[in-house]
């Protein structure tokens, strides 16, 4: 487990960062490396069908950041679509064109530490997006992830009430090459174990909303239709399909927690179908993942500006944590829709405007 030994502020401290890190982009001091790739950054990002929020936030937010700090870099996209294989390929055509700086969130965090050789090799620095990627990366830019998990957990047991001693539970977590499921799944049972009766089936659904459905409906035969209280599904995708298959084995009244605030998950929590899901605002995070890779392109020491320092393996990474935000009904308008994720309009279609003006959604 990566242990955290300094936490960075969230929300407010990782604004003040990216725009500290802003005016010294800005600013002409910053001598820029010449030669090929001098002005490209690398951004491999690991899914798009699992998770949509990569696609729809990340890589906008970060091109769009790079973009404000440094006119004349442009960013070199790529998405794995959650095939490591491919991720390789990609990273290794971003070497070849001689590209020095890359971030990436690493579909399989546990093979990385040769890549990031191999990169130190072309004198290009690596930066671990979302996901701590092994070997000496040269910042990590995340959320606290074990506390995300921690939320997920209490928001669950707030979601049960008072049946919650009395609760057996159900946890489908991520993908076990993803060091961040490890993280959520610890933070869960702090938050779960002795507090519920039993976790009564625990299985990873690899990220993967189909395999989230097997091992559900395995849950079901195993416990039966009395014998589930309530669902921790570590990410939206996966809670998706845990609804489902509870639906069609005429399960009710389980409350179902998820993570991402994806759309069809805040529409779920409005309508009752899920009972929260996790808010990171993921502005702060690309802004600073964005500032830092310029600043790296251009020589700078990031170090100090980092803000925290994770121990993976041995090695102290330069890093920034931030902290998430759970949403339940009550909550969608003061989350997501006051932090500018969504707009009240996105998510009220006429299907939901009832759900919305019950929940105070405008």
């Amino acid at each position: 487990m990566n242990r955290t030994t300094r936490r960075a502020a969230a929300g407010t401290a990782a604004v003040a960062l990216a725009l500290a890190l802003a005016a010294c982009g800005q600013s002409d001091g910053g001598a820029r490396p010449s030669g090929v790739g001098s002005t490209t950054i690398g951004l491999l990002l690991p899914e798009k069908t699992s998770s949509t929020r990569y696609e729809a936030f990340d890589k906008p937010l970060i091109e769009s950041t790079v973009a404000s700090l440094c006119t004349t870099c442009v960013v070199d996209y790529a998405n794995a679509d959650g095939n490591e294989g491919t991720q390789k390929r990609q990273f290794d055509d971003l070497l070849a064109k001689g590209v020095k700086v890359i971030m990436l969130d690493p579909v399989n965090a546990k093979v990385t530490s040769s890549w990031v050789e191999a990169a130190t090799a072309k004198g290009a620095k690596v930066i671990a997006y979302d996901r701590l990627a092994e070997g000496n990366v040269a910042a990590y830019i995340s959320f606290d992830n074990q506390r995300t998990g921690e939320i997920q957990g209490q928001a669950l047991l707030e979601a049960l009430g008072p049946k919650a001693a009395a609760a057996q539970v159900v946890m489908i977590n991520g993908a076990e090459s993803d060091p961040n499921a490890a993280m959520f799944k610890a933070g869960a049972h702090r938050a779960l174990d002795g507090r519920v009766k039993a976790i009564a089936y625990e299985q990873s659904g690899e990220w993967k909303p189909e395999v989230a459905m097997v091992k559900m409906n395995e849950a079901i035969h195993n416990l039966g239709k009395d014998g589930i209280q309530a669902v921790y599904a570590a990410n939206d995708g996966m809670a998706s399909s845990v609804i489902e298959a509870l639906k069609a084995a005429g399960i009710k009244n389980v409350p179902v927690g998820g993570q991402d605030a994806s759309m069809d998950a805040v529409r779920r929590v409005l309508t009752g179908e899920q009972a929260y899901t996790i808010y990171k605002p993921y502005k702060p995070e690309a802004d600073a993942a964005g500032s830092i890779a310029v600043q790296l392109l251009k020589g700078m020491d990031i170090s100090a500006a980092a803000g925290a320092a994770v121990d993976s393996g041995g090695l102290r990474i330069p890093s920034l944590l931030l902290t998430p935000i759970v949403v339940t009904k009550a909550k969608v308008q003061v989350t997501v829709v006051g932090g500018g994720l969504y707009k009240a309009a996105e998510i009220c279609t006429p299907q939901y405007a009832d759900a919305c003006a019950a929940a105070g959604v405008k």
